[in-house]
């Protein structure tokens, strides 16, 4: 039994967007009291890992979607990951806001993957 196209690209792009959050984002609380030099050092060594499963994702994607669906796909996973992330990991509070973008890319979701 083969995994379908969308499960694992998904599953790839979710992976992927974790380390790309903790890289773009943990710094702010982990690496604080380091020059932003190190922090960038650091959030470039963990964005490796996020490039090494992010291309083959879009590589499987690609298969069966157009770019344009990719990339709509890549933001709700986005808005998925970081909202957590934000929440959870760095304390932030919820916000009304994340539930109007995520109905934005609802919309967006519809439009792209209608045809």
């Amino acid at each position: 039994m083969q995994i379908p196209i969308i499960v694992q690209t998904t599953g790839l792009l979710i992976l992927s967007n974790v380390f790309m959050t903790v890289a773009w984002y943990g710094h702010l609380k982990n690496f604080s009291n380091k020059s932003w030099l190190v922090a960038a050092l650091i959030s470039w060594g963990i964005a490796l890992f996020e490039y090494l499963i992010q291309v083959p994702a879009n590589r499987i994607g690609f298969s069966q979607y157009n770019l344009a669906q990719l990339k709509i796909l890549q933001e709700v996973i986005t808005l998925g990951v970081f909202v957590p992330f934000a929440m959870y990991y760095m304390n932030q509070p919820f916000k009304t806001d994340f539930i109007w973008a995520g109905l934005c890319l609802v919309g967006a979701v519809y439009f792209i993957f209608r045809s």
